[in-house]
C-alpha cells in the first residue's frame, strides 16, 4: 500500500468521499446490452458498490459488441445512466479489432504476463488504441465537474489515458490500477511503444499493483525508460508527484458464502457428492488462456497417474471458460488440450473411473460455489496471473477447512495465501508431487493450512480493496535508511575478573543465542543452542537470565527444562529456576495504550500481505518477516513515524528490531529488569548480550563491571561487538571454561 496513509481517518475518509463523486472508467460496464439490459455481477462492480453507501458512483465504459444503430445509441446514452449511473462509450468494428483483439489483448496482454514470444504489434493498433483513448478522455470529461470528482481508471486496455486527462485537467484527481501483472524492464522494454505507455500512465495521481513486485518491476521501468529516479514509493517528474501502491484485489466474499446457504447451491453439492462418491476431487477452473499452463498442468497430472497406486480414486475436474475464440493462439491452445485430455483418459481410463473431466463451458454460479466446496483439492497454477481469485474463491467455499490449495508461486495471490502448497508451475515433478501429498494430509493439518487463508479471504474482500485504494488517492510519504556503525570483542575482557564467584550473564534469545529464523516454531533450542543452554545451567559461579521479548507460554514450552532465570516480554515478566508461576517486576504498568496501538497494528497486517500482529501483555508486535523484503521495511519505517506522532504522550517505547516492529511498556524493560536483578545479586561482573534496539536499554545501565556486547551489525551502545549467534556461543562457551579453569 501506499507509504503514508493517515492524512485521513477513516470517519474523516467518508465525509470526504461523501461531498465527492467517483468515476470509475473500464474497458466494459458491467452490463451486457440485448434487447434488455442485465447488470453483470462481476468483482468490480460489487467492489465499487461496496465502497460506501453514500459515495456518487458514475461508471464509464463499453457498452459491449457493436451498437450501430444511432437511436439505439441514444437511447442507451439516456437511459443507462439514470438506470445504473453508467455512461457509455460506442466502439465500431474496427475499433474492436485494433484496439481491443489487437493491440490490447494480442500485444500488451502477452508482454504484461512474461510471454514476449505470444505479443504482436502493428501501428494500426497503436492508433487505434491512442483514438479509443481519446474517446474514453471524452466520455470522462464531460462528465467531470470539477475538483469534486475522482477519476479511478482500471486496467492495461487505458494506458494512456491518465495522461490524456491530465493535460486536459492539471487539477483532476487521477487513481489508475493495474489487474494484470507488471514484467521487469527486460520484457515491457521490447514493446515499440514502452516509453509512451509509461508517461501515459505517470498521469495519475496513484499507480496501484497488486503485489510489491510489480511495482518494483514499473519503478525500475520509469527509472530505466525514463531516466526518472524514484523514492520507494513516489515517482517526482514534470514538478509532480505519482505515488505508487500496493493494492490485493479480494473476492465478493459475501456472495459466495451466501449462496453457499441457498437450496440450489446445497442441492448442486448433494449431486457432486453422489456422481463422485469415493472419489477425491481435484478442481481446476480458469480462463482457456495461454497464461494459465494447462499444457503443463496436464504433464503433471498425467505424471501423478503413471506413480499413483491409487489412481482409480482420483478425478481431476477441469474447468476451461471459453476465451477469446476468434484467436488463431486460443484455437491452437484448445485443440491441443482437448487432444492431451483425450491420450491421457484413453491411457488411465479404466471400468471404475475416467480421471480427466473436461468442461469448456461457463459454469452457473452456484454450481461453481458447489464444486468449490467439494473439492478436496483445487489446483492452482498458472504460469502467471496477476492475482488469481480462483484461489480466493476455493478457499472462501470451504469452509469446513479440509480443502487443499495447490497455488502456483507465480500468481499474485502466493503473496497472501502462504499457507497454501506453493509449486512452480514449470516443475512437473513438483507438482505432480504437490497433488499426491494433498490428497494424503491429514483433516488436523488441513484445516491448520486453511483456516489463517480463510480469515483474511473474507475479511479483506473487494470491498476493502476498493475503499483502501480510493483512500490514499492523495497520499505519499518517504523512509529514511538506518546507519550502521563497528566495534569488536576478545576474551581479554575478563582480565582481572578471574576471581570473581557471582556472575550474572543476561542473554537475549533470537539473534543472540540462536540465529533469526523465518517462523517462531524454527527457533526451539536444539543442538547447539541446547548444548550451550544446558552448559550455562551447569555452572556454579554464573547465574544465567535469559531476557526475551517472547510471551511467557513460549519461554515456558522452551526453557522451563534449564536451571536457569527467566525474563519475558521484555522485562515484564521473570520466573526463577523452581518457581511456580510467573511474577511481575511492575505489576501496576499502566497499558491503556494497547486500546489504540492494536487496531493500527492489525491495519498494517492488512495492508501488508504476509505480516501478522502479535500480542503480548505488556507489548505488541507487527512482525513482517515473511514479507516482500523490500516492501515491508517501507511499511515499517511508515508504520513506525505513525507511531512515534501517536505515542509521543504515552508511557511507552517504539521499538524496530529485525523484522518487527514493537510498542512496549517504558515503565519496565530489558535494562530496568537486568539493573534491578544485578544490585539484587550483588554480582562481581555483569554481562549482557543482544542484537536488536530492544536490547539497547541494557547497554545504558550504569553498573561497575558490566561488559555489554551487540551481536550482528547496526548502530549501537554495546561497547564490544560479535558477529554472529554461532560465534556469542562460542565466546560464552569460552567463557564458561575460563571461570571454571580459574576457579581450580
Amino acid at each position: 500500500m501506499l507509504a503514508a496513509l493517515t492524512l485521513k481517518s477513516q470517519p474523516d475518509l467518508l465525509e470526504y468521499l461523501m461531498k465527492r463523486r467517483l468515476i470509475t472508467v473500464s474497458n466494459r460496464l458491467p452490463v451486457t446490452v440485448g434487447p434488455t439490459i442485465r447488470k453483470s455481477s462481476g468483482g468490480l462492480v460489487k467492489a465499487m458498490e461496496g465502497l460506501t453507501g453514500e459515495l456518487d458512483l458514475t461508471w464509464i465504459g463499453w457498452a459491449g459488441g457493436v451498437i450501430d444503430s444511432p437511436q439505439r445509441q441514444v437511447e442507451l446514452t439516456r437511459n443507462l445512466p439514470d438506470e445504473f449511473g453508467y455512461q457509455p462509450v460506442f466502439l465500431d468494428h474496427d475499433d474492436i479489432d485494433a484496439y481491443y483483439d489487437g493491440f490490447s489483448n494480442a500485444s500488451l496482454w502477452p508482454l504484461l504476463h512474461y510471454l514476449p514470444d505470444y505479443s504482436r504489434y502493428q501501428e494500426v493498433w497503436f492508433d487505434s488504441y491512442l483514438k479509443v483513448n481519446q474517446v474514453f478522455a471524452e466520455a470522462v470529461l464531460q462528465t467531470y465537474r470539477g475538483d469534486e470528482d475522482v477519476v479511478w481508471v482500471h486496467d492495461y486496455h487505458l494506458m494512456l489515458l491518465p495522461q490524456m486527462l491530465r493535460k486536459a485537467q492539471p487539477r483532476m484527481q487521477i487513481g489508475y490500477f493495474l489487474h494484470t501483472p507488471f514484467p521487469s524492464y527486460e520484457i515491457f522494454r521490447c514493446h515499440p511503444k514502452r516509453s509512451e505507455l509509461i508517461e501515459g500512465l505517470l498521469g495519475a495521481d496513484l499507480v496501484g499493483f497488486h503485489t510489491y513486485g510489480y511495482l518494483r518491476h514499473f519503478r525500475s521501468t520509469v527509472m530505466r525508460l525514463l531516466g526518472i529516479d524514484s523514492e520507494l514509493s513516489v515517482i517526482v517528474h514534470d514538478r509532480r508527484r505519482t505515488a505508487l501502491g500496493v493494492y490485493p484485489i479480494g473476492i465478493n466474499a459475501r456472495d459466495f458464502l451466501e449462496e453457499l446457504d441457498s437450496p440450489t447451491c446445497r442441492e448442486s453439492m448433494d449431486e457432486y457428492r453422489l456422481t463422485f462418491k469415493s472419489k477425491k476431487i481435484v478442481l481446476s477452473v480458469e480462463r482457456l488462456d495461454y497464461t494459465k499452463g494447462i499444457p503443463r498442468k496436464l504433464d503433471a497430472i498425467e505424471h501423478f497417474l503413471e506413480h499413483s497406486e491409487d489412481r482409480d480414486r482420483v478425478v481431476f475436474i477441469f474447468i476451461c471458460v471459453p476465451s477469446r475464440e476468434n484467436v488463431k493462439e486460443y484455437q491452437d491452445l484448445l485443440e491441443e488440450v482437448e487432444l492431451r485430455v483425450g491420450q491421457i483418459n484413453g491411457r488411465f481410463a479404466t471400468l471404475k473411473n475416467s480421471p480427466i473431466h473436461f468442461i469448456h463451458q461457463s459454469v452457473p454460479f452456484s454450481h461453481l460455489c458447489a464444486i468449490y466446496a467439494v473439492a478436496d483439492v483445487a489446483l492452482v497454477n498458472p504460469l502467471i496471473d496477476g492475482m488469481n481469485l480462483v484461489a480466493k474463491e476455493y478457499v472462501a467455499c470451504r469452509q469446513d477447512g479440509e480443502g487443499v490449495l495447490i497455488l502456483s508461486e507465480f500468481a499474485g495471490a502466493a503473496q497472501e495465501l502462504f499457507n497454501a502448497i506453493i509449486v512452480n508451475p514449470y516443475d512437473i515433478q513438483q507438482v505432480s508431487e504437490s497433488i499426491a501429498t494433498a490428497l494424503t494430509l491429514p483433516a488436523d493439518q488441513k484445516r491448520q493450512m486453511m483456516e489463517p487463508m480463510r480469515n483474511r479471504v473474507v475479511s479483506y474482500d473487494a470491498r476493502h480493496w476498493a475503499n483502501r485504494f480510493v483512500s490514499d488517492l492523495s497520499q505519499t510519504a518517504r523512509a529514511e535508511p538506518p546507519a550502521e556503525s563497528d566495534v569488536q570483542i576478545d576474551m581479554n575482557v575478563f582480565t582481572g575478573y578471574s576471581n570473581s564467584r557471582s556472575i550474572g550473564f543476561f542473554l537475549d534469545y533470537d539473534g543472540t543465542l540462536s540465529e533469526i529464523r523465518s517462523t517462531p516454531e524454527e527457533a526451539r533450542p536444539q543442538g547447539p543452542i541446547d548444548e550451550i543452554l544446558r552448559q550455562l545451567s551447569r555452572h556454579e559461579q554464573v547465574e544465567t537470565y535469559l531476557i526475551s521479548g517472547r510471551k511467557r507460554s513460549d519461554m515456558d514450552e522452551w526453557f522451563a527444562g534449564f536451571g536457569i532465570t527467566l525474563i519475558a516480554e521484555h522485562g515484564f515478566v521473570y520466573r526463577k529456576p523452581g518457581q511456580r508461576g510467573w511474577s511481575a517486576l511492575e505489576p501496576n504498568a499502566d497499558l491503556t495504550w494497547k486500546e489504540q496501538i492494536v487496531p493500527m497494528f492489525q491495519s498494517y497486517a492488512a495492508m501488508t500481505p504476509g505480516s501478522f500482529v502479535e500480542e503480548k501483555t505488556s507489548a505488541v508486535v507487527w512482525h513482517y518477516r515473511r514479507t516482500d523484503p523490500e516492501f515491508g521495511t517501507w511499511k515499517a519505517h511508515q508504520l513506525l513515524g505513525e507511531l512515534y506522532e501517536m505515542t509521543a504522550n504515552d508511557p511507552v517505547q517504539v521499538n524496530h528490531g529485525k523484522k518487527i516492529v514493537e510498542v512496549n511498556s517504558s515503565q519496565i524493560n530489558k535494562g530496568v529488569a537486568m539493573e534491578r536483578f544485578s544490585r539484587r545479586n550483588g554480582y562481581q561482573l555483569t554481562l549482557c548480550a543482544g542484537d536488536d534496539v530492544t536490547d539497547e536499554s541494557m547497554f545504558d545501565v550504569l553498573l561497575n563491571d558490566l561488559i555489554t556486547i551487540k551481536v550482528g551489525a547496526g548502530e549501537t551502545r554495546a561497547r564490544y561487538r560479535i558477529a554472529s549467534p554461532a560465534q556469542m556461543r562460542q565466546f560464552l562457551s569460552e567463557a564458561l571454561n575460563f571461570f571454571s579453569r580459574d576457579s581450580l
